[in-house]
């Protein structure tokens, strides 16, 4: 059996490896590394692929959301309320930019962000709301979008983890005002270093974020708005122009291994296994289970005895880390995610599972559960 990994771009690399190296060696001997023309046509494939009018590459998923944060002309002290059970990056861009990150509890089920949650977390100070589309679907952005028109909000779509997801036919990261993404390595869509981009609809949006992602520039050395350096290399482009046509292909594969999974785990009662949101599709950027009976970290520990990798995603919650915890919030109004944090556990997912490694997976995981019983 091939070795186990929570991700494995080492084989899908194999399998695409020469347009890989084709597309590589185009750009070193067309000496055009940054803002080449690769750049450009990802841009419009993806701008297809989306069915949206913009897409602003841009150097990462973190500097997507501060670009994107930056576009809107937000005043220090404004709020912003986010999930408080996701990744670092979503707020720290808005502490960044001086702004105050207002967190909200989840869904115990979906781990998406509570819309509940939302409406009581909004004051006359609050600006916009930055939905992550956690694991792969797409929060519930009727409701979000229904919240915000009424207290006139920006809606921001992290969708780092869910590219080529759906919400009721509309691409993840294309309903609200602005949509970010992170082609990390290790995402759905991957590059082999940092990328990102925004995607909207709104034309002055999009004018005004391709000026700030370039120094501010629309013409050269002139400096119409206050910018950062954030551009995807031409390198990177011609890997995710590669890799792009096969979005879809590898989405279905992690479909497929999650059938497999939700299957094998379904009535082994310590397990929860994922619940798919309603209207949404599910792309399984982690595969994550609820382990139940307090034995997540054992299983964790027994799973990497035998060679099988388990990461936990997310152990602390970001209210309580110590760049962002203020002190202001109550245990009592994150129930969910006090839960989660002790329950959850994500086993590798991936486009290149095989059935052995599988069938391994759940053989193993069956053995853990059957010791506890008996």
């Amino acid at each position: 059996m091939r070795k186990l990994q929570m991700v494995d771009l080492g084989s899908q690399y194999q399998k695409i490896k020469n347009d890989i190296d084709d597309a590589i060696q185009g750009v070193v001997d067309s000496s055009a590394f940054i803002n080449g023309p690769e750049v450009k046509n990802f841009q419009t494939e993806l701008e297809s692929y989306l069915n949206v009018k913009h897409v602003i590459p841009c150097g990462n998923g973190t500097d997507a959301l501060q670009i994107a944060l930056m576009a809107l002309d937000l005043k220090p002290g404004d709020e912003v309320i986010t999930a408080d059970f996701t990744f670092a990056a979503t707020v720290e861009v808005i502490h960044l930019l001086g702004l105050k990150s207002v967190l909200v509890d989840v869904d115990y089920d979906t781990f998406l962000i509570d819309t509940e949650a939302i409406k009581k977390a909004i004051t006359p100070r609050t600006k916009a709301i930055i939905p992550v589309h956690l694991f792969g679907q797409v929060a519930n952005m009727d409701e979000i979008n229904k919240i915000a028109k009424e207290h006139n909000l920006f809606v921001i779509e992290d969708t780092a983890q869910a590219i080529g997801a759906d919400f009721k036919g509309q691409k993840a990261g294309t309903i609200g005002t602005i949509g970010t993404t992170s082609f990390f390595p290790s995402k759905n869509l991957g590059c082999y270093g940092d990328g990102g981009a925004i995607f909207t609809n709104d034309d002055a949006l999009a004018h005004k974020m391709r000026g700030i992602v370039n120094h501010g520039m629309y013409q050269r050395y002139y400096h119409d708005e206050i910018g950062v350096n954030s551009r995807l290399d031409s390198m990177q482009a011609a890997i995710l122009r590669v890799k792009l046509p096969h979005l879809d292909a590898y989405n279905k594969a992690r479909r497929k291994a999650a059938d497999f999974y939700n299957e094998a785990f379904y009535e082994v009662p310590e397990i929860l296994t994922p619940i798919k949101a309603d209207d949404t599709t599910h792309v399984y950027h982690q595969y994550t289970l609820r382990i139940t009976n307090g034995k997540r970290d054992e299983l964790k520990e027994f799973l990497e005895s035998k060679g099988i990798p388990a990461m936990i995603y997310y152990p602390v919650p970001l209210r309580k880390q110590k760049a962002y915890d203020t002190g202001n919030y109550k245990d009592s109004d994150f129930p969910n995610t006090n839960k989660l944090i002790e329950e959850v556990i994500s086993l590798p997912m991936h486009t290149e599972l095989d059935q052995e490694q599988l069938e391994f997976i759940k053989q193993s995981v069956w053995e853990f559960f059957s010791g506890y019983k008996g």
